[in-house]
């Protein structure tokens, strides 16, 4: 059986989406890409735009999970701050429609793609294009990390199935 997962690296001016479908055997891209706002808008709207963009992904592809890059607090909090409220809203989004959502953190979704927490931009871009199948790699760093994330889960679930089924 496979299922929808959609993947997001969130932001406040880009949240990067990507929606694979996985299953046994079957890891196939849906579509990618990146949720842009405008710095001049007032917060609220562009989480509105980012909140009402992840609605419309949700509605159109019927996910059974959202699979989200958790924060990683480096030197800018207010960065860290910023991608607090960009997943806040994916996150709401996702709750209000009943769908599962699971939180990796930046060097897990590496170690799932790439083999180690370590991984470059560019290296995580071209092993989505290799496990996806991509003729290349997304244009998008942000959509490509949101793939990433999808996989990453993708994985995660392969496991947990395997865990569930030995009990």
């Amino acid at each position: 059986m496979t299922a929808c997962i959609l993947g997001i690296d969130p932001g406040t001016a880009s949240t990067g989406f990507g929606v694979v479908e996985s299953g046994p055997g079957v890891l196939r891209p849906l579509t990618a890409g990146v949720i842009s706002t405008a710095a001049g808008e007032p917060l609220e709207r562009r989480l509105a735009a980012i909140g009402q963009r992840v609605g419309e992904l949700i509605a159109e592809h019927e996910p059974q999970a959202l699979a989200i890059e958790d924060i990683f607090f480096g030197r800018n909090v207010r960065t860290a701050f910023a991608v607090g409220q960009a997943r806040g809203a994916v996150l709401a989004v996702a709750g209000a429609r009943r769908i599962g959502c699971f939180a990796y953190t930046p060097q897990a979704i590496k170690l799932a793609v790439c083999g180690h927490g370590g991984a470059g931009k560019d290296q995580v871009q071209r092993m989505v294009a290799a496990l996806l199948g991509l003729a290349e790699p997304p244009g998008s760093d942000h959509a490509a990390d949101a793939l990433a994330v999808a996989i990453c889960h993708s994985n995660q679930s392969a496991v947990r199935s395997l865990q569930s089924a030995e009990i």
